[in-house]
């Protein structure tokens, strides 16, 4: 495995990040009236459900929020563009991030097409900004790419015996895993703090942010000086 050079590409951000998608998709669905963060297929399928029952007012409250990560991944790169030379564009996507999620906090069941459009549009920003750990291509706010990845990396691993494949493989594994856990701890944090829930994940992408001001590389250089 690839070891990561920079933070951003880190385990310990992968972590956390898998963490903020998994429970960013039990938060809008479980809490938000049914509609995916980040499961845009989800949301595509209902949207055409709806349409075929001739319910427009309901599509919408599907396709909106695939309109809104869309514009998150256009964002993402905007920003990419705008501060790329002069702070960490992925730490002003996270910070971004943090305070679109902390604004969902703050509103109430009847705005649920708003909140769940601004936290599609965080999703967004993540799944464009991050989209490597340790030199592989991970996603951390769904999970089939990386199953596929998984499955593929163990039968490599099987025909080769290549132990980088397992370890690969495990990576993966480790990210859906991780998802979960996130999945299970909004579950959690939404019966006891209702739709102030979200907040959990603002302070995780808070986190997420202070942790990107560690340079790897240059601990790498003093630690060989």
């Amino acid at each position: 495995m690839e070891r990561a050079k920079q933070v951003s590409e880190s385990i310990e951000l992968g972590i956390i990040l898998a963490l903020v998608g998994g429970f960013m998709d039990v938060y809008s669905y479980m809490g938000r009236g049914g509609v995916f963060a980040n499961a845009q297929t989800g949301n595509i399928l209902l949207t055409g459900v709806h349409i075929s029952e001739g319910n427009f007012a309901r599509a919408a409250t599907f396709f909106l929020p695939v309109l809104s990560f869309a514009l998150g991944i256009m964002g993402s790169d905007l920003v990419h563009e705008r501060f790329g030379s002069r702070i960490h564009w992925r730490q002003v996507t996270v910070l971004l991030e943090g305070i679109i999620l902390l604004v969902v906090s703050c509103m109430s069941d009847d705005q649920n097409l708003v909140a769940n459009c601004l936290t599609s549009l965080a999703c967004g920003m993540q799944v464009e900004s991050f989209r490597k750990i340790h030199g592989q291509g991970v996603a951390t706010t769904m999970c089939i790419g990386n199953l596929r990845s998984a499955l593929q990396n163990v039968d490599d691993y099987i025909i080769t015996h290549n132990r980088g494949f397992l370890e690969n493989g495990l990576l993966y594994f480790g990210v859906i895993a991780c998802f979960v856990v996130g999945a299970i701890l909004g579950n959690w944090c939404l019966d006891r703090f209702g739709l102030a829930a979200i907040r959990v994940c603002s302070l995780l992408l808070l986190a997420a942010f202070l942790l990107m001001f560690w340079d790897r590389e240059v601990r790498k250089t003093t630690a060989k000086a």
